[in-house]
Formats: C-alpha cells, structure tokens, sequence
C-alpha cells in the first residue's frame, strides 16, 4: 500500500505541475486508503493531528496514549483505535512523539494551499512567523525569503512581527491601565496557543486576568484581509497548534491556512526555489519588541521595555516570570490558583525554548533563539511606541491614537 509520505509526495508535485486531477485519477487506481487521502485533500475537516492507520497497540498502551493527552482530545473508538476529538485538540504535538507505532501525523494545508496561490485568482498572503530565521537556509533574512514566497507564487510575505510589534504595545496598554495595586497582576495572551488553550480550559478561573488580545498571527491575518478584502491568509511557522487556533470560531476569520515550516521547505524542494540565490526584496520594518517574540522571555522583554517607554515614572514596574514549555506552565498556573504570586506579567510557552522550539522546526532551538534575538539587535527601533511604521499601519487600520487599541471591538481584540 502506498505510504502517506509517498501520498503526500506525490500530490505535491502534482500541484505544483498543474497536474493534480489525473494523479488523483491514478492515485484512486492504486492501492491506498481513503481515510488518508481526504485527510490531505481536506484538512479542515480533521483534527490537527490525525491518525493514520489502526492502532497496534495493546489495551493497555492505548489507555495510557489516551491519558497523556493534556487536553482530553484523545480516546479509544469503538473499534479499539484512538481517535482524536477534533474540538478538543490544542495541536501540541506531543501524542505524535508519543506514539511508538508512529501512526499518528499532523494535519497537512499545503494542498489547498498550492490551490489557492495557483487556482484561486486572488492574492495570497504568506504570514511568516517570527521564528523563520534562518530555518530555510542559513544567512538569509526576510528580504530573500519573501522573494522566494513571490517566485512560488505568493502575492506578498508579511512577517508576523510587525503585529506582534502592535500586540506588545497593545498588552502594555493594558497594563499601564490595570496594574495599579501591588496585588494586581497580568497574564499575557498575545502569543501561544498552547498557553491560552491551558488558561481556557483548565485553568478558566484565570480568564479575568488575560487581557483580551488576539495572536499576532490572527492580528496580521485580519488586518490583510481588511486592507486587502478579497486576500487568501496563509501563516507560516514551526507551530502544529497554530493550525488548531486558526480554526477557532471567534477568529477564523483571519487565516485561511496554516503551513508548518517543513511544509513550507517541502514546498522549495520541490520546486526548486533556494532563497539564498534570490534576491533582496525589503518590506517589513519590525521593532526588536516584535521580533524577539519566538523565544520563551521575548515576550516579557517586549511588554517590559514598551511599559517602561509609554510611562517611565509609574511607580509599579513590570515584574516578569515565564513558563517554559507546558508542564512548566502548568505549575506556574497552580502556583498563581494557589496564591503564590510573585510577579505581575506572567508568560507561557507550550514548547521548551518557546516558538523556536516548536516541533516543526528545521533547526535546534538554541539555535533558532540566538537568530532570534541576533534578528532583533538589527532592529532600527527598539519598541513598537518608537516605531513610525506601527503607527503608520494603525492610522491605514483606522486607529486615530494607539490608546483606541484598548477599544473592545477592535479587530485586534477578542472575547475569551
């Protein structure tokens, strides 16, 4: 029987050469399973990881598979598989590492994505996580990969930094104006999926103290398709949760797609684009706020040094504690249930090392984090309030004064 990977291969290539509907033709000739099949051609309609085949396991085994599933999304069927509840999975990842039949995946947008950038006759957005830095190829920055992204296809590549530029000024806001007692503190919302997955559904008597921020990928997805009403959003990055959260009712207006970075570099290979050979195409002018995001404490850092620059003499300061990856969170969250509060802006990171040590990553996470925070030195500007790009793309968004950022119904807002 024909792989998934072989599947997955050959409807790329397919794709890519235009050539789509008489490969599915010979693929329904051949031997393979279905169930595989509609997985790759419609994604949607599974979870973010899917099973692949029938489980070998014993009872046993399949009992303790189910039970480490921090978020309850996994179960044994009627017909002794574990399946996968396509509502209650956050995406982390951990069950396919678990697995040791490996027969467990995430799910795969790069098909519907192909069909969008050469089918849809509208402009495809690709939405590149801040993490990117040297994933694809060493020594190329933003500029020559967004002329990659172009070559493919793609009408631009936006990076995500820029709104998570706008989501750390919006999360210090919120602080100058709320963190006014010793007492109070801040849980920030602006980044993991994995960390607001936690606080919603386990640790939900927290919520209160969540301002109520979308993700920067959600702020940049919607501030496309508001500037651009009839744009395809595609995020880019190392996250499988990401494909979760994009599916999330309240915000699934922002991104159409989700690719992880190893769809992304399956995409180069097979078409043959090497970033490094391209040249410079300059557009995005993200602070270092922003750019520092992808690793666990960039987060903090940005929100710190915003709050410091919008009120320096405020006599309560930013005291910061992180959890890094999600058993490290979850023992901050109990501490804070328990009344061992220390600091007053916590932040959470689902993966160890956060965003860079996401399980789609091309590189090993100390790596990716000194690219990050190397990235981030050659900002021009250190936080999104010295930033005249983010007040530029505020005043084009309809924002007459970065204060109309605490306005509830704004599209960077959202209702936990």
């Amino acid at each position: 029987m024909t792989s998934f990977r072989e599947l997955y291969e050959r409807l790329v290539k397919a794709s890519l050469e235009e050539d789509l509907s008489r490969e599915l033709i010979k693929i329904r000739q051949d031997t393979i399973d279905h169930h595989q099949l509609d997985c790759l051609m419609h994604p949607e309609k599974h979870p973010p990881v899917i099973r692949l085949e029938d489980c070998v396991c014993s009872d046993q085994e399949k009992a303790l598979c189910a039970g480490q599933c921090q978020f309850g999304a996994m179960f044994q069927n009627e017909n002794g598989n574990i399946t996968i509840n396509k509502d209650l999975c956050a995406g982390c990842g951990d069950c396919i590492q678990y697995c040791h039949a490996k027969k467990l995946t995430e799910s795969k947008d790069i098909l519907p994505v192909l069909s969008a950038v050469y089918h849809s006759g509208v402009p495809v957005y690709a939405l590149i996580a801040p993490a990117f830095v040297n994933q694809f190829t060493s020594g190329v920055g933003s500029s020559r990969l967004r002329s990659a992204f172009k070559k493919i296809g793609f009408a631009e590549m936006v990076e995500v930094a820029l709104f998570a530029d706008i989501l750390t000024l919006k999360e210090a806001l919120e602080f100058d104006k709320n963190i006014v007692n010793e007492e109070d503190y801040q849980l920030t919302s602006c980044c993991c999926p994995l960390w607001i997955a936690m606080i919603r559904k386990v640790y939900h008597e927290l919520i209160p103290h969540v301002p109520g921020s979308v993700s920067p990928m959600v702020a940049c997805g919607r501030a496309i398709k508001l500037l651009h009403p009839n744009a395809i959003t595609v995020f880019i990055g190392p996250c499988i949760a990401k494909k979760a959260e994009a599916r999330e009712k309240d915000i699934a207006d922002a991104v159409d797609y989700v690719l992880t970075f190893q769809e992304a570099q399956d995409v180069f290979q097979f078409t043959g684009v090497n970033p490094a050979e391209l040249p410079e195409d300059e557009w995005d002018h993200s602070s270092r706020a922003g750019r520092i995001y992808a690793a666990t404490g960039g987060v903090s850092e940005a929100v710190k040094n915003t709050v410091e620059r919008l009120n320096p003499n405020r006599p309560i300061t930013v005291h910061t504690a992180q959890g890094d990856g999600v058993p490290a969170c979850k023992a901050m969250l109990s501490d804070i249930l328990n009344g061992k509060i220390t600091k007053n802006f916590y932040e959470g990171m689902g993966c160890v090392g956060g965003c860079v040590g996401g399980p789609k990553v091309l590189i090993p996470k100390e790596e990716g984090r000194k690219n990050v925070y190397a990235y981030g030195d050659e900002a021009v500007y250190k936080t999104p309030i010295d930033n005249p790009h983010v007040i530029e793309l505020l005043h084009h968004l309809g924002f007459d004064t970065v204060e109309q950022l605490l306005d509830n119904s704004d599209i960077f807002t959202r209702k936990f």
